[in-house]
């Protein structure tokens, strides 16, 4: 996936600052955040949206959320919002599937 941004952050072909990193996943700080805290969670594997997950990435979405909790739970945070954009109807910006957390006061845009 050339064109893919994760893909080639994933890749260290475009740097990002990584709020964490494993085998299956990275997180790193979006670069337009929405709110005080805006932690983008992207699984390495390379899925279009949540409008392509198969019966096989079952366990992969699972563990996705079980990230968010953990980066909520290390964070300290009393409350976040997760977000799925599906589809650029849905607001998906990025054509590889991403959890977004937001938490803290909203940032306004110009």
């Amino acid at each position: 996936m050339e064109e893919c941004i994760f893909c080639n952050i994933i890749d260290k072909k475009i740097p990002a600052e990584f709020a964490y990193e494993d085998d299956d996943f990275f997180v790193i700080k979006d670069i337009n955040p929405k709110a005080e805290t805006h932690l983008l969670i992207i699984p390495k594997k390379h899925i279009f949206s949540v409008a392509s997950l198969t019966d096989e990435d079952r366990k992969l979405t699972s563990d996705l959320i079980f990230l968010a909790k953990k980066m909520g739970d290390e964070r300290k945070l009393s409350g976040y919002k997760l977000v799925f954009n599906v589809g650029r109807e849905g607001g998906q910006m990025v054509d590889h599937m991403h959890l977004h957390l937001l938490s803290g006061k909203l940032i306004s845009l110009p």
